[in-house]
This record gives structure tokens, sequence and C-alpha cells, in this order.
């Protein structure tokens, strides 16, 4: 099978396709033909030698669609239409970056879909990100969203789930010319300085942070008194720096946080078909920034590296 290796910690130079041996199946895991697989910025960080625990070489990729083709899981059928996110993939084991993946029963989310590979491929880390971070605000209708990273894959995402709730969203890009392209009722553009709201004085009732460091304090300062930040992303990185929460997060004010890894496997099965029958019906339009193939997946690295990305970047093997 070919498949997109990293060889070492570096730039995207270090993407090297290969040719390896398709894995042999053993108890416990299943060898799932990749249809798809949507790239992170978590994978950009492993690849720049940030996750200490990953050896390298290593295939990486944290999730993947496709079709079973060897199942030692009585719950699933040969031929079944599957989708896996995170539980160590492209980390601890090889990952969604090949045209083949052995990946842990326990990770396989079964699905049913008429949608296209490339399609079904944008949504599991993206939509189970987003959902699982408004159901961690418990935002509801008529409520008040700031999304910080907007273009991000995640935020638009959230924005689309949000405005199907009834919510009134407003969101941020560093990049005046990617402010098109999201779907908010106030499009804001992030200057790296303290942020304001014209149209909510008061502040918004919840953020969902996806810059992370150089945004989560700011954010704090922003919303309303008694209102919730969820920091659900990392864009600017994993730190934020001499931390004090009593000097640091307001009275009242709620600060919490969500991870993919909460909805891998069966506890993500469920939302993720519902967030597949929502695409089917229109509800959401995921936003696919583009397709590539594994000879073009160091250069969608520097794409992502480059910020130039305006939702998903999408491997076809």
């Amino acid at each position: 099978m070919r498949a997109a290796v990293c060889t070492r910690a570096g730039g995207p130079e270090v993407l090297e396709v290969r040719e390896l041996p398709v894995p042999a199946v053993r108890e416990g895991w299943s060898l799932v033909r990749v249809r798809g697989a949507g790239l992170n910025r978590s994978e950009l960080r492993t690849r720049q030698g940030h996750s200490p625990s990953v050896v390298f070489p290593r295939v990486l990729g944290i999730e993947c669609v496709g079709e079973l083709v060897a199942s030692t899981d009585p719950r699933l059928a040969e031929g079944s239409t599957v989708a896996a996110v995170m539980g160590e993939m492209g980390r601890a084991f090889d990952g969604g970056y090949a045209e083949f993946a052995l990946l842990p029963n326990d990770l396989l989310m079964p699905v049913r879909t008429s949608l296209p590979w490339e399609t079904l491929a944008a949504l599991p880390e993206t939509y189970l990100t987003a959902q699982g971070a408004l159901d961690a605000l418990d935002v509801a209708r008529g409520e008040r969203l700031l999304i910080r990273g907007g273009t991000s894959s995640v935020g638009m995402a959230a924005a689309s789930i949000a405005a199907a709730l009834g919510v009134e969203t407003a969101a941020t890009t560093r990049r005046p010319h990617k402010a098109a392209a999201l779907a908010a009722d106030h499009v804001l553009v992030d200057d790296g300085g303290p942020l304001t709201i014209a149209a909510w004085p008061d502040g918004p009732d919840r953020v969902l942070d996806l810059v992370g460091r150089s945004t989560a304090l700011d954010s704090l300062r922003l919303v309303r008194p008694g209102g919730t930040v969820c920091v659900a992303g990392s864009l600017s990185g994993w730190l934020i720096p001499a931390f004090e929460p009593i000097a640091m997060i307001p009275t009242g004010t709620r600060l919490t946080a969500f991870h993919s890894d909460t909805l891998r496997g069966a506890a993500g099965a469920a939302v993720l078909q519902r967030v597949v029958d929502q695409v089917e019906a229109g509800v959401h339009r995921p936003h696919v920034d583009r397709v590539v193939s594994l000879d073009e997946i160091a250069e969608a690295h520097r794409h992502m590296e480059d910020d130039q990305a305006t939702g998903k970047v999408v491997l076809v093997p």
C-alpha cells in the first residue's frame, strides 16, 4: 500500500510517500480501506516534533473514513462504512495518511450514508469537536455565541450547528480576506489586541475559543458576567504562560474545555450519524477547502501551516 510517512520531526518535506506492507489483522483490530482522511493542525504539531510520545517514522492522521475489509468486530460486517478518530491514531500507531489503516475496534464508528467520500471525510473530527464543545458550553436558543478561530474547520462547523439551534453568532478571523467565508451574524477581524463586539456591549453569553493560548484570557475578559468560555482548540499553541486561575478568571465566569477523544468510538457514533443525517438533509454544509492526494500531502501541510486554509483540507488516498 502507499502511505505518507513522517520520517522525522521537521518541516513538510519530512513527509514521504512510501510503499508499505498492508497491516496484518490481529485480535481486537480491524483493517479499513481508507477512502478519505481529514487533515488537522495537531498533525502539524506532531510532524514538527511537539508530541514527545511519538516515535518516528510514523504514518500520521488522527481520523479517517472508509470501508472495513477485514473485521474482527462482531458488531461490524466486512464492507461496512466506518469512521474513526483519535485514540492515539497517527501517534501510538499508524493513522489515516495511507490506503489502509489497522485500527482498534473500539475506535470504529459505523456510518449509514450516501455522501461522497471527500464530504464524509470532512466530518468526524471537525463536527464531533464542534458539537461536543457546544454541548460543553450548554449553548441554547436565543443566546449569543462568540467563536474565536471562525475560519478553522471546527469554527465553521460550530457556526453551522449554532445557527441551526437558533443561536446568534459572532466569529473572528485574523485574515480580512477570509471574512466573506464566515456564515455568522457578526464577523470580526482579530488584530491580536483586546477584542470588542459593538453589537454586544454586555459581551457574549458563551465563547468557543479555538485559538487557545493567545486569546483565552481575553475571552474570559470578554464574556458576560456569569458566562462560559470553552477552550477546544489550540491554533496558537497548547500552553497559557503563567496562568493564574484566581487572578485571571473573573468571579462567576466559568471556564471549561472539550477534547474530541471524549466522542470517539461508540460514544461518538450516534452523534456522528446525526451530523451525517443533517448534512444529507442540507442543514449543515461542510466547507472543504481542498481535496489532496498522497502525493500532495507535503504541500497540503504547508498550506495549513501558512494559515491559508479556510475550512477542511481532505486527503483522498
